[in-house]
């Protein structure tokens, strides 16, 4: 089954190669890979490396607290952060918490043994459904942990199929997973090795939500009697339920901020959005007569949330939501579409009240009108939300306190 799972990659390797000439993202890829080793040969035989995979940038937001907790804890080792995706390595290959970024070469065997060979990791962190068979068979005397898993009935390693893949589970030290459920899981697959520590992003968000960060042009967008609503990584489906509920709502003013941000994409919003600005193009005079501010760039939006009186967050109407915590720790009430049902945050929010599932713009507008009608019902929907992150927060401690006997 091995040779299977090996022909496997190198088929996925060859397809790839051939879509690199058609899409950017797989191409720079590829590009990213063949550095590796590269950057990776540059590690010394006397540093602590403890490497963190994430998969792409939703993993990273995942493992974050937790990389700066840890190097803060201890700063003798060095922090070697993998990324597969584009999406990921792009946006954090310059963070400033991590000595190595790198991506992570594809799972043969000959990577995997070579990189483990030059990186010579202390410890190893792989984040949420990150299970790459040679890299963790190369690992085996190394420890090894999985942070944040999550696990379903239906995922891939319950199947009857993958008992020969699961036997790799083995050479983890530990399973951090984030409920119960997960843990039952992994006992019925014969792993007992498991601790229930919870969601590292809580961490994370609450963290963001004690800095203090100024956007003058946004608070001077903000001001005035209108209330804000704020549309999170937003996909076009998103954006056009939000147009047409709020096209003629005059008592409202929208900020979005789009997943992609791309010039196509930022054109295509401007002239859907009437009375629209881009963030670029703002400045303290033009900003104030705008109904709608679309914010083209990155890094931001976890801070913006807290500028809202109501939050939406997209991708459910296709890839799957993003993150609501965001928006959830600043204790504002949000709305997303229907594909969420992965996410034990959104099914756990949708029970308290705190957040709404919507599959249509009446669905929203009307969701909105409720609140805005209802102040019991609004201020029971905000302390449901962010009482929520907080009574769910303290994961990263709790990894880090079972690790330590291991460094």
């Amino acid at each position: 089954m091995r040779v299977i799972y090996n022909i496997g990659i190198y088929l996925l390797k060859s397809i790839c190669f051939l879509l690199s000439f058609f899409n950017r993202k797989i191409k720079a890829m590829l590009y990213g890979q063949k550095e590796t080793f590269y950057k990776i040969n540059q590690i010394k035989e006397q540093d602590n490396i403890a490497w963190f995979h994430c998969a792409s940038l939703g993993e990273f937001e995942q493992a974050r607290n937790l990389i700066e907790e840890f190097k803060e804890k201890y700063p003798n080792y060095k922090i070697l952060l993998s990324f597969f995706s584009p999406s990921g390595y792009e946006v954090r290959k310059n963070y400033s918490h991590a000595d190595y970024v790198v991506y992570l070469p594809w799972d043969t065997k000959k990577n995997a043994r070579t990189f483990i060979k030059l990186a010579r990791p202390k410890i190893v962190f792989f984040v949420k459904y990150e299970f790459w068979y040679n890299y963790i068979i190369e690992l085996k005397n190394i420890p090894l942990f999985q942070v944040s898993l999550i696990l379903q009935e239906n995922h891939y390693l319950t199947k009857f199929y993958s008992f020969w893949f699961r036997k790799q589970l083995g050479n983890f030290n530990a399973f951090f997973v984030q409920d119960t459920k997960s843990k039952e899981i992994l006992e019925t697959l014969g792993y007992k090795n498991s601790e229930i520590c919870g969601d590292t992003r809580f961490d994370r968000v609450l963290q963001i939500s004690k800095q203090k960060k100024d956007f003058p042009l946004i608070d001077a967008f903000c001001f005035g009697e209108e209330k804000i609503f704020i549309a999170g990584s937003s996909w076009p489906e998103d954006e056009r339920v939000i147009d047409e509920v709020f096209e003629n709502k005059p008592n409202f003013k929208l900020i979005i901020v789009p997943h992609e941000i791309d010039k196509p994409h930022l054109n295509n919003l401007q002239k859907l959005f009437t009375n629209s600005l881009l963030y670029s193009k703002a400045n303290e005079e033009n900003v104030k007569d705008k109904k709608v501010l679309i914010i083209d760039c990155m890094g931001i939006l976890s801070y913006i949330y807290s500028k809202a009186d109501i939050t939406y967050v997209g991708g459910g109407f296709g890839v799957g939501i993003h993150n609501i915590l965001e928006a959830a720790v600043f204790y504002k009430p949000v709305a997303f579409g229907p594909n969420n049902k992965k996410f034990r945050e959104a099914r756990e929010l949708l029970a308290l009240s705190g957040a709404k599932e919507i599959h249509n713009a009446k669905e929203l507008s009307d969701w909105v009108e409720n609140l805005l009608r209802d102040e019991r019902y609004y201020q029971q929907s905000c302390y449901q939300c962010g009482n929520y992150v907080k009574s769910n927060a303290g994961a990263t401690q709790k990894i880090l306190d079972k690790v330590k006997t291991y460094l």
